[in-house]
Parts: C-alpha cells; structure tokens; sequence
C-alpha cells in the first residue's frame, strides 16, 4: 500500500506525462501542417511514447492499493514559431519532468517507499535520455541554422529515427 504523500506525488506525475503527451501531439500536428513530415511523425512518436509513460504510472498506482486519477489537461498551443523554437520547449519540457520525477523519488525516500523508489529509477533513466536527444536535436538544429536543405535532411533523419519501434 502506498502512502497518500506518494499516491498524490504519482497523480501528479501522471498529469505531467499526460500533458506532455498532449503537448507534443500539438507540436506534431503542426509541424505536418508545415510540410515537415519527419518532424511530425518524430513528435506524434514521442507523444505516443509519454502516453505509454503515464499509462505505466496508472497501473502502478492502482496495483500498489491506490488510486490513480486521470486528470483533465490544459489545451497545449496551436501555433508555434519554427522547428527550432519547438525542440527548444520540448527541452525545457523534459527539463521540468525530470525535475518532477526527482521530486517523486525524494518523496518515496521521505516516505521509505523503497518499492515505488525502485519503480521510479526506470523514469530517472529514461529522462536521462529524453534529455540528451532534446539537447542533440537542438545542437543539429543550431549547425543547420537557416540552411533549408540541412533542415529537409534533418526532417528526413527524424522520419527514420520515429520509424523506429518505441522503448517502454
């Protein structure tokens, strides 16, 4: 059984991973309606992959006696300003999950939830990761610059990369 304290922690990363979620589904249905196929099959790809995260926290929250809440979300942005501006917020927000995650784990430890801790380390890993493939987009975003062809390649790399299967 896990205490309220991690129960409300839980809920509220499940939140956060719906959002995020939500947040790169918008950033991918507006890529595609910029001609930029490979960038949207890439974020519909990551969206899909934070669904299965917050999926992942549900059923852990109900298997361990409590109760999980799937929360109604914000309506994410319709409109961004370019490619580089959209890899520059999925940044910084996978920098705001990671330190939500970590404000999960210090609560597990706070609570002596060694179980709901150890759970928690695959999302520390996985942050590790989504954080460096955000800042590696970005950097190759940086040396494109204004460069279209560079951006075309870039496009076609993040199609082939999102026609990988997803981790879970």
């Amino acid at each position: 059984m896990i205490s309220k304290l991690v129960e409300n922690a839980l809920n509220d990363q499940i939140r956060k991973e719906a959002q995020s979620s939500q947040f790169y589904l918008a950033m991918a249905s507006w890529a595609e309606t910029q001609g930029f196929n490979g960038i949207a099959m890439f974020l519909y790809t990551h969206s899909d992959e934070e669904r299965l995260h917050m999926l992942k926290l549900v059923k852990f929250v109900n298997e361990r006696g409590g109760v999980a809440i799937i929360p109604a979300l914000e309506a994410p942005p319709v409109e961004f300003n370019s490619i580089t501006y959209v890899f520059e917020e999925l940044l910084n927000h996978e920098v705001m999950v990671t330190e939500s995650i970590n404000n999960v784990v210090d609560v597990c430890l706070k609570e002596k939830d060694y179980t709901t801790h150890n759970f928690m380390q695959w999302y520390v890993s996985e942050q590790i990761e989504e954080e460096a493939l955000a800042r590696t987009i970005n950097d190759k975003l940086k040396m494109i610059g204004t460069d279209k062809g560079g951006l075309y390649l870039f496009d076609r790399d993040l199609e082939t990369m999102a026609a990988a299967p997803p981790k879970v």
